[in-house]
């Protein structure tokens, strides 16, 4: 499951300008937080087509494959029209799991869901870390059963406080990101990963080399540093940001010692 949250954050991360209010993006999200846990593996990022009971609740979700589909569709093509971020979040929260397009896994899917207007505004991710179970259940609850958005309303809210208040904390702490590392950050990866896999002994001409071609000449030098610096600070503990095996690192180093 934590394989799977990760799968699914990254697909909002890396792909966050590819993402939206739209099927591709929320079959793709139950795809990546159901994979491994359906019972029938072929509805992972499929609407669901058979019927569904929400356990401690009276509520019975619709059962018709059509409707579902319909309703599922209208529930996004809303989503995407409302201009506050906030709002397209809280309407996420409340309309899947109400409609429960899939065969498990709804709730995860709005939430992470909810996050796809905060990161395309820029603004914190919201989580439900540490918030009550208890509270979440009733709020949910209180949408099946009374079609009140109240309870839910409120621990939105409280939950984003809190996210907000230890996002501003944990960015506090952090030193200011150099905005040329966080440019070319793919870049230097591979780089640095492909000198070390290949034993490339001669690093600085492959890094001048690949500056030149990919990069413009006013960031040339401060990147062919940056990258000089990386690879000189290399150990054991840092060589899996660049998919480095520590088998390939050591002998990396054993034939920088054979050239001395």
């Amino acid at each position: 499951m934590i394989l799977n949250h990760k799968a699914a954050i990254e697909l909002l991360i890396d792909g966050a300008e590819d993402i939206g209010f739209d099927t591709y993006t929320f079959l793709s999200l139950h795809g990546l937080l159901s994979e491994n846990l359906m019972p029938d593996p072929e509805s992972s990022g499929r609407l669901r087509w058979r019927p569904v009971h929400i356990g401690g609740s009276v509520y019975v979700p619709l059962a018709m494959p059509q409707l579902i589909e319909e309703c599922f569709r209208e529930i996004i093509n809303k989503a995407a029209t409302i201009q506050d971020p906030f709002e397209q979040a809280f309407f996420i929260m409340v309309q899947l799991p109400y409609l429960q397009p899939f065969e498990d896994v709804n709730k995860r899917v709005s939430r992470l869901g909810a996050n796809i207007s905060l990161i395309k505004n820029n603004l914190c991710p919201l989580t439900f870390l540490d918030v009550p179970e208890r509270a979440y259940i009733d709020a949910q609850l209180g949408i099946y059963e009374m079609n009140r958005h109240e309870l839910l309303r409120d621990l939105f809210i409280w939950a984003y406080e809190r996210s907000a208040n230890e996002y501003n904390a944990v960015r506090k702490s952090l030193a200011d990101p150099d905005p040329l590392r966080l440019r070319y950050r793919k870049e230097m990866h591979e780089l640095i990963g492909d000198i070390v896999q290949n034993c490339r002994l001669d690093a600085e001409a492959v890094i001048s080399s690949y500056a030149d071609r990919r990069l413009a000449q006013a960031e040339r030098l401060a990147f062919v540093e940056m990258v000089k610096k990386e690879i000189s600070r290399l150990h054991m503990g840092i060589i899996a940001r660049y998919r480095i095996r520590p088998a390939e690192f050591a002998a990396w180093q054993k034939s920088k010692e054979r050239l001395f």
